[in-house]
């Protein structure tokens, strides 16, 4: 959510952020109803205004020892002549309560609509984020690592797991409907291990570990930015008003929601391991293969809560995405950094880098990883402040990123790992936690 001070001073630089990123909002009708809604305010404020300092007056007209009242009989007033002057201030006070309550109704109804305007709102992406209509357009960063050159033909990943039994994706699908899958075996442990060592390696960065709901109340969703615009992504528990996160940045950017925090107590780094949900909803026909879009994930995420400065936020921008970057290293992986395009960001996105890891099987670079900086727009929306030294208060910035998503990320370490005999090598980061095992071959 943005400051609407911003909004009023640059309507149209709000309206350029919306065509960029290609978010329906209506800029002039929030700036109508922002300005029926104070003046609406303004005028039920001063008929209260009128309305207790009319009370006031016909409680000394009424209160026949108060001096007030002694004074004005001793100046010639006769109670009879007070008592008519305490009925016209009652008859004033009487017709300024009856204008006060359809105001009341009407600053209901305006704050719900600038409420509901003002989460259609997008963030104007920063300066330094290629202009593109999709992800077709996001402009390559860098490169790192080698994509191996085999001199067998490769397996993919749905084979390779079938062969070593490690993947079914029949028996998932039998038990939860088409994009669902079952790890088993070996399978299992390398997804397990994998997020031990991300977990691992943030944990040895500072980050500190939490362990966090997965379902979630749904102003949990609408202030980290899922809801209203990605409610047809969610798993929706109606009954309870809760709903499935679809990645654990929710409820560790939220953990602070509502509270003013000391600015020495920033930054605030977190991370956390947590099964995410997706319908992947307008999907259909799309990446129905294999492990790529599914429905559920594990993932370990990374956040950051700062001050609100623009500078630092770019820094820790750059440490979570080099965060990542390590891990997918640990893991001998090739991959590209991309900056995302105008098109393909989201609404509260200032800015986006998405990596890429090299995945065979679709012969081209896959996204695995998403770093992204808010500034304010998620703190806004959570009521997430701190106090500076002045004891000013001002609203946080925050960040994050994945640090690993898998079953995803199995794709390209089985596709890029195999060998000509059908086994698949083990990271050399991996194997404290795989029991030491050197690589995964088919069960005896």
């Amino acid at each position: 959510m943005l400051d609407i001070k911003v909004i009023r001073e640059d309507p149209e630089r709000i309206k350029e952020a919306a065509r960029l990123k290609k978010v329906t909002c209506d800029v002039d009708r929030l700036i109508e109803v922002d300005k029926r809604r104070r003046e609406v305010q303004q005028e039920a404020e001063s008929l209260r205004t009128q309305s207790r300092e009319g009370g006031q007056q016909i409680a000394l007209y009424r209160n026949p020892k108060s001096d007030w009242y002694k004074r004005a009989i001793e100046s010639g007033k006769t109670a009879d002549e007070l008592s008519t002057e305490a009925k016209k201030i009652q008859d004033d006070l009487n017709a300024i309560k009856a204008r006060i309550k359809p105001l009341e109704e009407e600053d209901r109804i305006v704050n719900e609509e600038f409420d509901a305007l003002m989460l259609t709102i997008p963030q104007p992406p920063s300066p330094d984020v290629p202009t593109g209509e999709d992800d077709t357009e996001n402009v390559e960063l860098r490169v790192v690592g080698n994509i191996p050159e085999l001199d067998f033909e490769l397996k993919d990943h749905v084979t390779l797991g079938r062969d070593l039994d490690i993947i079914d994706i029949e028996r998932g699908v039998k038990l939860a409907g088409s994009r669902n899958y079952i790890l088993k075996g070996d399978g299992a442990l390398l997804h397990q291990s994998i997020l031990r060592l991300a977990q691992d390696m943030m944990v040895q960065r500072g980050f500190v570990p939490l362990t966090v709901p997965t379902l979630v109340r749904e102003e949990v969703m609408t202030g980290t930015g899922y809801f209203p615009g990605g409610r047809d992504q969610a798993y929706l528990c109606e009954r309870d008003e809760k709903a499935l996160v679809g990645t654990a940045e929710v409820p560790l950017t939220a953990y602070h929601s509502d509270e003013i925090l000391s600015e020495d107590d920033l930054p605030i780094k977190y991370c956390a391991t947590s099964a995410c949900f997706r319908r992947e909803a307008g999907a259909a026909g799309k990446d129905t293969a294999g492990l790529y879009r599914i429905h559920l994930f594990e993932k370990v995420e990374q956040v950051i809560i700062c001050r609100n400065d623009v500078e630092l936020s770019k820094v820790f921008h750059r440490e979570i995405l080099q965060n990542a970057e390590d891990v997918l290293q640990a893991l001998e992986l090739p991959y590209r950094v991309v900056n995302v395009c105008t098109g393909d960001l989201g609404q509260g996105q200032v800015q986006k880098f998405d990596i890429e890891t090299w995945m065979p099987s679709r012969n081209s670079y896959g996204e695995t990883h998403s770093a992204s900086r808010f500034y304010e727009f998620q703190a806004r929306r959570l009521k997430l402040r701190y106090r500076d030294g002045s004891k000013k208060i001002h609203f946080c910035h925050t960040l994050n990123n994945t640090v690993i998503a898998t079953p995803r990320i199995l794709i390209p370490l089985l596709e890029l790992h195999q060998n000509k005999d059908g086994t698949i090598n083990i990271p050399r980061a991996l194997r404290p936690y795989m029991q030491n095992k050197e690589r995964i071959e088919p069960r005896s």
